[in-house]
């Protein structure tokens, strides 16, 4: 039996972890789980798989349910407390979102575990420090994004499998046909009807954005040690072709399947032994067309930020990233216009002064500045 320690179990894929748990609780165990505030739905995953320790990041969060935490269960609230989650198990699946999720990849580690990673920032901001991290602890890095998920099958679970092009895949979003006109109409809930996933507030901004397009480049990047010039992207808006490889004698090789991130997060603990994972078996009579349009960077602004930011390495990416979550949630809060949110990024990004990424205390510096400045182009008059 494996067992893993879930990092942002309250989150869109921290429950998803929990419902492959649960589908096969002969093979997996949660040893320990953290979450950052919600108390309430924390409390009843803790009843239900009764770790032996479990956090919440929220202090105060943490006193509100702390007479209820099961016996048995050793239960802490703070930051530092909910980092030490990742000490505990085989695995620590790392689901919390935004920066935060870095600090507690690295600490993962260091602590000599396996690293099943669905927090994008972690590669976005950190690619170099935790890329380095892993190779000297001697510990895997498992891709838990679809995307990513994707490419590490067709390249035979490998990261050093030669290949001639990494071919990332996207939906487009809700707004892949727009014209700017539109784009300046769209809502918050506009931009939360994702066409085929299902997931949190702010990927499913970014997605709409283009922006998290951008930051699987980064971080295919970082997983397969591949040059930019060697990954191409392409919009798939069935959400059928998840990503594929392309090798020198011309073969391609593709994962095709439904959308549904519980097949990622499985095969990320159990590869290279596949089980059942809930999901329908593609019919592909009844597929229709499964098309392939071009993503081009002059169109998306976000995304091609994103790549701009790639292309200048060190600290860039960092910034980008913290832009972006300030001009998100500006958006979400009703502050801005939709593509006010590449708008913020670019201007970010053009006053950032360029520090190496080397250091985990070089890119809180850089995360923190950067979203000082995004908070600052927010208050400014138009």
């Amino acid at each position: 039996m494996k067992s893993i320690s879930l990092i942002g179990s309250t989150g869109s894929i921290g429950m998803q972890t929990c419902s492959v748990v649960r589908r096969h609780g002969d093979r997996f165990r949660i040893a320990a789980m953290a979450a950052n505030s919600s108390a309430e739905l924390f409390l009843r995953q803790v009843e239900e798989f009764r770790p032996e320790y479990a956090a919440l990041a929220d202090e105060k969060a943490a006193e509100s349910i702390r007479d209820r935490i099961p016996a048995g269960v050793r239960f802490a609230g703070g930051k530092q407390a909910a980092e030490e989650a990742v000490g505990y198990g085989q695995t620590a699946v790392i689901a919390a979102t935004g920066f935060a999720g870095l600090k507690y990849s690295l600490a993962a580690a260091d602590a000599g575990k396996d690293v099943a990673l669905a927090n994008k920032e972690t590669l976005v901001c950190g690619g170099e420090l935790m890329t380095r991290k892993i190779k000297g602890a001697g510990v895997r890095l498992l891709p838990v994004d679809s995307e990513h998920s994707a490419l590490w099958q067709a390249l035979h679970f490998r990261a050093d499998t030669p290949f001639r092009r990494l071919l990332i895949t996207a939906s487009g979003g809700p707004f892949y046909a727009c014209t700017p006109e539109q784009l300046e109409r769209v809502t918050p809930a506009d931009a939360l009807r994702h066409p085929t996933w299902k997931m949190g507030a702010k990927i499913t901004i970014d997605s709409a954005t283009l922006l998290n397009k951008g930051f699987e480049v980064i971080e295919a990047k970082w997983l397969y040690g591949a040059p930019l010039q060697k990954i191409h992207t392409l919009v798939q808006p069935e959400s059928i072709v998840h990503s594929m490889v392309e090798f020198e004698d011309g073969a391609v090789l593709a994962q095709l399947s439904y959308p549904s991130m519980e097949l990622p997060i499985q095969l990320a603990l159990t590869y290279p032994e596949r089980l059942d994972c809930g999901l329908d078996f593609l019919d592909f009579e009844k597929l229709g067309n499964i098309r392939f349009l071009p993503l081009e960077r002059k169109r998306f602004p976000c995304y091609d930020l994103a790549l701009s930011a790639a292309e200048s390495g060190d600290n860039y990416p960092c910034a980008l990233n913290a832009a972006g979550e300030i001009a998100v949630r500006a958006f979400l809060d009703g502050k801005i216009s939709f593509p006010a949110i590449g708008r913020v990024i670019g201007e970010t990004l053009s006053r950032t002064e360029r520090m190496s990424a080397d250091s985990y205390e070089a890119l809180a510096e850089t995360d923190a500045r950067a979203r000082e400045q995004a908070k600052t182009l927010l208050c400014a008059p138009n």
